[in-house]
């Protein structure tokens, strides 16, 4: 059994946004890979797009979430889904840390910013990918 503590993650960090990959292809998974991500107050995560179905879980906080055309609100213990390939988006509206799990249905994912992610950082990122491949991809 793999077991992940969720309070215990190291994360990447970049301007108010952090994430991590806790499990993927690399870890071991076939089919499906986790992202954990925290977003600081005020903060968007930047429009994506991702290779494979996404289903998001709040955790903490609330957020305006954007699928292709629609926008919503989601606060903890809330859900959306995010078909492959659409483009998204997900801003903390709320005062305190919003705190996100993606649950994806494969276990590699090729994600495409509109934007890099910060000064100096890629828009494309292979995450999830075996050690030989590169998980940062310039943009």
């Amino acid at each position: 059994m793999y077991t992940v503590d969720v309070d215990g993650l190291e994360f990447f960090e970049q301007e108010g946004k952090r994430h991590t990959f806790p499990m993927h292809e690399g870890t071991g998974h076939a089919g499906s890979a986790v992202v954990v991500f925290e977003l600081d107050p005020g903060v968007t995560l930047g429009s994506h797009t991702d290779s494979a179905e996404e289903i998001l879980l709040v955790l903490q906080g609330t957020a305006e979430a954007t699928v292709g055309e629609e926008t919503g609100t989601l606060s903890a213990g809330q859900m959306a889904l995010v078909p492959a390939s659409v483009p998204h988006n997900v801003r903390n509206t709320g005062s305190e840390t919003l705190r996100v799990v993606g649950f994806f249905a494969a276990s590699a994912i090729l994600s495409r910013f509109e934007e890099p992610l910060g000064p100096g950082a890629p828009q494309v990122f292979v995450n999830g990918a075996p050690p030989e491949v590169p998980v940062l991809v310039a943009g």
